[in-house]
């Protein structure tokens, strides 16, 4: 069991919900100052979840 692929699964599910969130924040939005810095916040942190979860998985070999 490798715990640097799972770490990077868990980097990526938490970059999917980060982004899905960011899609609910940017569907339901009226254009107030609060919801803009919270739908940048959390895009910007899905994307680097979601980045960083899939090179972990990528780059990391199977030693089994």
């Amino acid at each position: 069991m490798n715990l640097k692929r799972i770490f990077g699964a868990l980097l990526t599910a938490l970059g999917i919900g980060g982004l899905i969130y960011t899609a609910v924040i940017f569907a339901g939005t009226s254009g107030e100052t609060t919801e803009i810095k919270s739908l940048i916040i959390y895009g910007i942190l899905g994307i680097i979840f979601f980045v960083s979860g899939i090179s972990l998985v990528r780059t990391t070999k199977d030693e089994s």
